[in-house]
């Protein structure tokens, strides 16, 4: 039969089909070698990185070292073909090409986190206490963070002073609290970071001529106060408190108001505040120590809980 009247096709014809048929191949194998299924965990690692400024706070978080976070962020840019983090000597952050890629990585994890706990029916649960004197406006960022890490986790926030915080630690009502070194030292803990404090007022603010600096702390208890007078006593700078509240929220209004100065975590200072300690050659405020205690058992509770811990350093 005839290659024109049958459906037979000559040797050669295969021979050439076959050839074809096998560079196709060839060359989908290559694609897909080239497109290889992203690492989530080295887009969690990127994620990380980038949202705690370090390669080293990051590997805290994941469990391991620097050196495999940085390999797998490596790995993952010279898949992609683009340097997505910038990186110092003191700090990391997202390039241009990083920025574009930070929204579909966060879309990924999360969709990959979805996926794997898609059977779990028991909600995780964290209530942590925070000491009112260290949540300022970044209190937003460090939600969106613990968010994106574990969106499926029931937050409860306490805001209040040490004191009230270890007492719902002790009576099972928190689950971990992140304060200021408490007096009673019995309890064990983690040391977390060591916070600043110093003097803010509005900005523009000038005291008066002849009159004594006028003061917005937290009550005659509050151990902040307590350093922050005595310095000024040894300094013999003259002072007279005239607002009292209660958490960095209440003091910081009372400074861009214009009252008086006020005493604050450097990261609780509010917008429209300006450190006045040098100009006004007010002395230093010894750091106070922030320790972390916690009850917390479940891995991704304990991870959520770090990543917020980490943030605020």
């Amino acid at each position: 039969m005839s290659p024109q009247a049958g459906s037979w096709a000559h040797p050669r014809s295969l021979d050439r089909y076959e050839k074809y048929i096998y560079k196709d191949t060839c060359h989908l194998k290559n694609e897909s070698t080239r497109m290889k299924a992203m690492d989530v965990d080295a887009v969690r690692a990127f994620l990380l990185a980038a949202d705690l400024h370090s390669f080293t706070r990051a590997a805290e978080v994941l469990g391991t070292t620097q050196s495999a976070v940085s390999i797998k962020l490596r790995r993952l840019e010279e898949q992609l073909g683009r340097r997505l983090l910038e990186r110092t000597p003191r700090l990391v952050r997202l390039s241009a090409e990083g920025l574009a890629f930070l929204g579909v990585a966060r879309e990924l994890v999360s969709s990959h986190d979805r996926a794997a706990t898609a059977f779990e029916t028991e909600q995780r649960r964290l209530a942590i206490g925070i000491n009112q004197q260290l949540v300022g406006s970044q209190l937003p960022s460090l939600l969106r963070q613990m968010r994106h890490h574990d969106p499926h986790l029931l937050v409860e926030m306490r805001i209040a002073g040490t004191n009230e915080l270890m007492q719902g630690l002790d009576q099972g009502e928190l689950d971990a609290a992140l304060v200021l070194r408490p007096e009673d030292r019995g309890k064990r803990g983690k040391a977390a970071f060591a916070e600043s404090f110093s003097w803010f007022a509005t900005a523009g603010w000038e005291p008066r001529a002849g009159q004594p600096l006028p003061l917005a702390t937290q009550g005659e208890s509050c151990r902040v106060r307590i350093e922050a007078v005595r310095a000024l006593d040894r300094a013999g700078i003259e002072w007279r408190e005239v607002f009292v509240g209660r958490g960095a929220a209440i003091l910081g209004a009372a400074a861009v108001a214009g009252l008086a100065v006020a005493v604050l975590a450097r990261r609780a200072a509010p917008p429209g505040t300006v450190d006045v300690g040098a100009l006004l050659s007010l002395p230093p405020i010894r750091p106070q120590d922030v320790m972390l205690y916690s009850n917390l058992s479940d891995r991704r509770t304990r991870d959520a809980l770090r990543i917020l811990t980490l943030a605020f350093q």
